[in-house]
């Protein structure tokens, strides 16, 4: 297939050589010096476009995927205050869009093994639960993407943890994200259920960027052809 590339910083390049590896063929890859490729003519070149900017940009760009007819894979975080919107928009103009604050295949299984434990958490009030990521500097967002999921997932199970914060300081109603920046740290998230007598914690720790960059790739393969709005709990059939 043929992919556009929207964002080709190092998580651009990652998911060039796997989809490269893997047959397919980069037909733009879009940054800052080169906007003008976003334009229907030329964006509508592509079977499918890959999303990896930044919070200031992601919507336009994604508007933009609609515009041109092209199913669009979005990673970037921190704009999801127009999600929302986004949906809405893909559904009426009959679009495709995939969005995943994590592509990787541990990720998403540790999403799952997250809910689940925080069902079992739900009545046991005797725990208190925290949370921690680290990621590189050069990330621009605190929380990650990845930890607000994992955060959203405990809060709709444990209903005693009304909002997040990312700060070490929390109000009992609160769930605690502490986010740290550190070279080189691909990315790693863990919960803890904390008692007077024991500690349960569950980590997710990557290596590199290249299970992001795989399961990415999977998700435009995944979504060609398709209609609609998907995740990559659709992807994985989890």
């Amino acid at each position: 297939m043929k992919i556009a590339l929207i964002g080709y910083g190092k998580m651009g390049k990652a998911i060039e050589a796997i989809a490269v590896a893997k047959g397919h063929e980069i037909v733009h890859r879009i940054d800052l010096s080169n906007l003008h490729l976003l334009e229907k003519e030329e964006l509508s070149k592509a079977d499918v476009a890959i999303e990896f900017t930044g919070p200031e940009t992601a919507y336009s760009n994604i508007l933009k995927c609609f515009a041109a007819n092209v199913p669009v894979v979005c990673g970037s975080t921190g704009w999801l205050e127009h999600l929302g919107t986004v949906k809405s928009l893909c559904l009426e103009q009959h679009q495709a869009f995939l969005y995943a604050s994590n592509f990787s295949v541990g990720v998403n299984i540790f999403f799952e093994i997250n809910k689940r434990l925080a069902e079992l958490m739900a009545n046991q009030p005797q725990y208190g639960v925290k949370m921690e990521e680290i990621h590189h500097t050069q990330k621009r967002d605190a929380p990650s993407g990845t930890a607000i999921t994992l955060a959203e997932q405990v809060m709709d199970k444990v209903q005693r943890k009304k909002e997040w914060v990312n700060t070490e300081e929390a109000q009992p109603e609160q769930l605690s994200i502490v986010s740290k920046r550190i070279d080189p740290a691909p990315g790693t998230h863990s919960i803890t259920y904390t008692s007077s007598i024991d500690d349960i914690s569950i980590t997710h720790t990557a290596h590199s960027r290249e299970g992001f960059a795989s399961g990415a790739v999977v998700a435009a393969e995944w979504i060609l052809g398709k209609h609609g709005v998907f995740g990559m709990k659709d992807v994985l059939s989890l």
